[in-house]
């Protein structure tokens, strides 16, 4: 009978399977950022369950990420060529390769959260995200 409320909290976790597609080289890192706060979005920062992950270029096509609780979540990537551990810009306009969840069409400035997210159930779940270069 005491087990009884701690089975009952616990919290079923999914599994994303993310594809990357368009990198246009194998050259330096992906940084990843996945959140499910929309005023963390893009950045994370200050997200302390947000998911983040850097990998090599070349190990990058196929990413899983694991236990994840369920819920709605946006995922920001950059590619960061030079492994400077940020976007390199020149007069505001991104110089290295970026890419968000649903893959929402890019005006000026990045995407609202509303616009990257989905949803992660139980089980498992997937996105296919394209890279965008504009220098």
């Amino acid at each position: 009978m005491l087990l009884a409320p701690l089975m009952i909290g616990a919290v079923p976790t999914a599994t994303l399977d993310l594809s990357i597609d368009g990198l246009r080289s194998q050259r330096g890192d992906i940084q990843l950022c996945m959140t499910m706060l929309p005023a963390k979005f893009p950045s994370c920062k200050g997200d302390p369950d947000a998911r983040r992950m850097t990998v090599p270029a070349p190990q990058a096509a196929q990413l899983r990420i694991e236990n994840l609780p369920q819920g709605q979540y946006a995922i920001a990537v950059i590619h960061d060529e030079n492994s400077n551990a940020k976007l390199d810009t020149a007069l505001g306009i991104p110089r290295e390769g970026f890419g968000f969840s649903r893959n929402p069409v890019i005006m000026f400035g990045p995407p609202r959260f509303s616009a990257a997210e989905f949803g992660v159930g139980d089980g498992e779940s997937a996105q296919r995200l394209k890279m965008k270069y504009l220098l």
